[in-house]
């Protein structure tokens, strides 16, 4: 026989798990530890020399946050990756190949030019560019700390690669920006319509990602309503290549954009195709710190004086926004 009052209900029903009524302390996004502010982060990684070189330092400023090197990336983020295998950055921000050059055809400044930006622009096939973007991306997401985020741009021409294998390596796609340019360069062969867009991919490092959205900010910043994924920002400005320009340079606003989008004061930021810089420039013109990679010479040495400058790249940050046209052609106008 049971005992007595065990069927008995009680006089007032305890709350139930979801009970709004039920005060409770809000949870705290879960930080990885970050290295003290000042410090090298890539303190105690060894780079091994290797048949295309040694990763060699271009610019080390501790005081402001920034560190640029020269090399291959796929070594440099296999290196970071040994020593810091539970991750080290809060954003990654790239601009990977778009493998544009091959022979066709663009406006630029009026003029009618070939589109070869470099070696580093030129299709191996679709099942070789696939397996590029495959390896830099699970490289990425090996250096991404648990949070973590990496925005990826791109035209048609890569950027349904980069969003499969992205699926493939388990990144967990967020959105997809389009960044619409108000005055792209003309078509030229009048067999298409008007390039006028670029996607950029923002994914998690995974599916248990808890990622960082500063919803509230790019509330702010989009007049107090829900700022949507389509972006309409110019091309770089003329003040933006005071100290030179690269072939596929992004506005600082654009990576800007991301970057207080999705880190705090303070995050470490990564960019594995550095270029000119931008990453960097926009990271320390918004109390980021920054790490960047680049293969070529002349970029490298750039990137190093437009990091170096940053502070005077923009003497009229209230001035009218000046006409450039993008430097990369969204697709080659097919001849004949």
């Amino acid at each position: 026989m049971p005992p007595a009052g065990r069927n008995k209900k009680l006089a007032i029903a305890p709350p139930s798990p979801n009970d709004p009524r039920v005060p409770r302390q809000p949870q705290k996004p879960s930080r990885h530890p970050v290295a003290p502010s000042g410090s090298d982060p890539l303190a105690g990684v060894t780079f091994p020399q290797s048949e295309t070189g040694a990763v060699r330092r271009a610019l080390s400023d501790n005081a402001r946050g920034v560190w640029l090197y020269q090399g291959n990336c796929l070594e440099f983020l296999d290196a970071i990756a040994a020593k810091h295998p539970d991750g080290l950055f809060d954003m990654i921000f790239a601009d990977p190949p778009y493998f544009l050059s091959n022979g066709g055809i663009t406006c630029h400044a009026g003029k009618m030019v070939k589109v070869d930006k470099g070696e580093w622009d030129k299709s191996r096939g679709p099942e070789l560019n696939h397996e590029f973007n495959t390896e830099w991306l699970r490289r990425c997401q090996r250096v991404l700390k648990p949070n973590g985020t990496i925005w990826v741009s791109g035209t048609q021409h890569v950027i349904f690669s980069v969003g499969y294998a992205m699926q493939q390596l388990g990144f967990k796609i967020l959105n997809d920006i389009a960044w619409e340019k108000p005055n792209p360069p003309p078509n030229l062969s009048c067999r298409y319509f008007t390039h006028a867009t670029e996607t950029i991919l923002w994914a998690a490092k995974n599916e248990k990602s808890k990622h960082c959205f500063n919803y509230q900010d790019m509330k702010q910043e989009n007049g107090g309503k829900q700022m949507k994924s389509v972006w309409r920002l110019t091309a770089p400005k003329t003040e933006e290549k005071r100290f030179g320009k690269h072939p596929t340079q992004k506005p600082v606003a654009l990576v800007a954009r991301c970057i207080l989008a999705s880190t705090r004061e303070g995050d470490l930021v990564l960019d594995p195709f550095l270029g000119g810089g931008t990453t960097a420039v926009a990271a320390l013109e918004n109390k980021r710190r920054a790490i960047g990679i680049e293969l070529e010479d002349k970029n490298i040495q750039l990137s190093v004086r437009r990091a170096e400058n940053s502070a005077s790249l923009f003497n009229h940050p209230n001035g009218s926004e000046a006409k450039c046209q993008d430097e990369r052609s969204l697709s080659p106008m097919v001849t004949g």
